[in-house]
């Protein structure tokens, strides 16, 4: 008996011991990064799945300095996009001004009600921007970070009452509201089906309504936070008529607060630096962040977010992302974080990652460095790259960053924070520059034509059959269209409402009317793109690239991802005129869109067409 007993607990020691060896490492992005679909919610503008629990005039006080619109109500999902509420012209309220307090009252049940949608799409992984207690329609002004928005549960004023009975600071008096319960559900529900779930916070400011600016406020330098955030001067009591108190505000926004930072280089203006956050904030931050990644706190972070994106990451120094990173990880070791990283010198140059993908801070940032020279190259934007441009210039913004990162990359058309991918390629100028009716006058506001849409098809092959994990902001796959923000954040065209026509322009010009209705068509493009890639993940994640063709004169492009035995050619005519495009002999299948077995040399391709097709180097004379 005794051998017996020995191999039964060398072999429960094996499996106690397996999962730590197959744990990622620390250095590395989690292993089902760079196989993720993602697909970014908006929730205030997804869907209202309860209307009982639709936001007050008293829910959104503080996100604006301004006063309060007299009889403000929340505005009706199918709203024509750019016609004033009855509430915004009795207060005389330009539209760009009346849109901030708009609500439209989408929650956390919506977002429940159509995750079989979303699977049914092929999303694997989803992204939520921040969902913490906030006034205003983005959320990135926390009231609170430790609570999801009493707004998106079932039950605003229970929610409300819990969290003002609770010590802020202390996390063993912190409940489970009724919004966090649902969320929590959510995630149970996402993971069911076999997806993953992260969640954006902003680690660098807070609302003027979070409890510890509060505080700042009502005590000055008496304030137990006072320490808590960069101000720059207190109100001197003894100058009653004259209000000293002076702080900074994210790019000079006061209703966003920044939170402290400590050990910065004085040299320090823009960019990759080092330092850390003060280590009160810290220490809350560290607090919220355990609370969702192990909400029952019994070790076992199934139950939890999968991630996190980080807002604004070039301003939050480095040597706290370092030791984020190391927390996190602790918790769950196949978390994931990305960051947004994004310009270097606006509106020309983005900024170099590199700093933040070596290892020890972010597994990925939104690579808006891609899109921003296909865009060019597609729809010949500024600054009008040609083929071999654009080619040289994918080149160079993979040059420096690891494979293992670039692989796990948020490749994004578009978010909360750009125009929609096909109103950005109907207005081919500079790109995130007077995008937007407001500060460009000339700007096309109507549904995109035929044209733009082709183009929009030719970048959503390159997405999907590029390295990197390829990312949807909510609605695009509808076919909705909108400049930048606010015009991006319109609500999502679901089939069972029937929605105004679009007949309004914000400047009061002329303009299209457009029928408003999801584009079935379109959806189904991107379902296809999803499935090409999920059926040949690993070609499209490992495969090494080779460019076979780069003609600047007729605009066609052909790449290939190879490996091993197995390759996929991808081929664009870019252009406005039908060509000839020469590909190595052999058999090949055309897979998108679905064709026959091709076994021509010489495609015939009409303009703005993409075509991909799979082979085997066997069948293919070493090509």
């Amino acid at each position: 008996m005794e051998p017996m007993r020995t191999c039964v607990s060398l072999l429960l020691l094996a499996c106690l011991v397996a999962p730590a060896q197959a744990q990622t490492p620390i250095s590395d992005p989690p292993s089902w990064a760079d196989e993720a679909v993602w697909y970014q919610i908006f929730v205030e503008r997804f869907r209202n799945g309860d209307p009982d629990n639709d936001p007050t005039p008293e829910d959104i006080l503080g996100f604006w300095f301004g006063p309060q619109p007299e009889n403000w109500a929340t505005t009706p999902w199918t709203h024509d996009w750019y016609k004033q509420e009855d509430w915004a012209l009795e207060n005389e309220m330009e539209f760009y001004t009346a849109v901030q307090y708009r609500r439209y009252g989408g929650d956390l049940q919506g977002v429940l009600d159509k995750l079989d949608y979303l699977k049914e799409l092929g999303v694997t992984a989803l992204y939520l921007n921040p969902i913490n207690d906030a006034p205003s329609l983005h959320k990135f002004d926390a009231r609170n970070y430790r609570h999801v928005d009493r707004n998106f549960g079932p039950d605003p004023v229970g929610d409300r009452q819990i969290a003002e009975a609770e010590d802020p600071l202390d996390p063993d008096t912190w409940q489970w509201t009724a919004a966090d319960s649902l969320f929590l559900k959510l995630i149970e529900e996402v993971h069911a089906r076999d997806m993953r779930i992260i969640l954006d916070y902003s680690w660098n400011h807070t609302g003027v309504r979070f409890w510890a600016w509060e505080d700042i406020l009502e005590n000055q330098q008496e304030s137990v936070f006072a320490d808590w955030y960069e101000i720059n001067a207190f109100d001197n009591p003894a100058t009653p008529d004259t209000n000293e108190f002076s702080y900074d505000g994210w790019l000079g926004v006061k209703s966003l607060p920044e939170l402290a930072k400590i050990d910065v280089p004085p040299d320090h203006v823009h960019g990759a630096h080092e330092g850390n956050l003060h280590p009160g904030p810290k220490a809350h931050i560290y607090n919220v962040t355990r609370r969702w990644l192990d909400p029952n706190g019994d070790g076992n972070p199934e139950d939890g977010l999968d991630g996190f994106r980080l807002d604004v990451a070039e301003m939050v120094p480095l040597g706290f992302w370092r030791d984020y990173r190391e927390f996190v990880r602790s918790i769950n070791p196949e978390v994931y974080l990305v960051g947004e990283v994004w310009w270097d010198s606006w509106p020309h140059h983005m900024a170099d990652p590199v700093p933040w993908v070596q290892g020890d801070i972010f597994d990925a940032v939104m690579n808006y460095r891609w899109y921003m020279p296909t865009r060019s190259f597609f729809a010949q934007a500024p600054p009008n790259l040609t083929a071999s441009g654009y080619v040289a210039h994918l080149d160079s913004i993979m040059a420096g960053i690891p494979t293992r990162f670039w692989n796990a990359m948020m490749n994004l058309a578009a978010s909360h924070d750009t125009p929609r991918i096909s109103t950005s390629l109907y207005n081919p100028v500079l790109y995130k520059y007077g995008q937007h009716p407001r500060g460009n006058p000339n700007f096309k506001v109507e549904r995109p034509d035929a044209r733009t849409r082709a183009i929009q098809e030719l970048i959503l092959v390159q997405q999907f059959t590029w390295s990197g994990a390829p990312h949807i902001w909510n609605g695009d796959e509808m076919g909705m269209w909108g400049g930048d923000d606010p015009d991006v954040r319109k609500p999502l065209l679901w089939s069972d409402y029937a929605f105004e026509d679009e007949l309004t322009h914000p400047l009061g010009q002329e303009r299209r009317h457009d029928v408003v209705a999801a584009d079935l068509q379109l959806t189904g493009l991107y379902r296809d793109l999803i499935a090409l890639r999920k059926a040949n993940m690993r070609l499209f994640v490992d495969g090494e690239t080779k460019w076979l063709k780069v003609d600047d004169d007729r605009r066609v492009l052909v790449y290939e991802r190879r490996l091993e035995d197995e390759y996929a050619l991808v081929v664009f005519n870019a252009s406005d005129d039908t060509h000839e495009v020469t590909i190595p002999e052999g058999t090949y299948r055309q897979v998108y869109p679905t064709g026959s077995v091709v076994t021509t040399a010489t495609l015939n391709l009409p303009p703005l067409t993409a075509r991909v097709y799979l082979s085997r180097s066997e069948m293919t004379n070493g090509y």
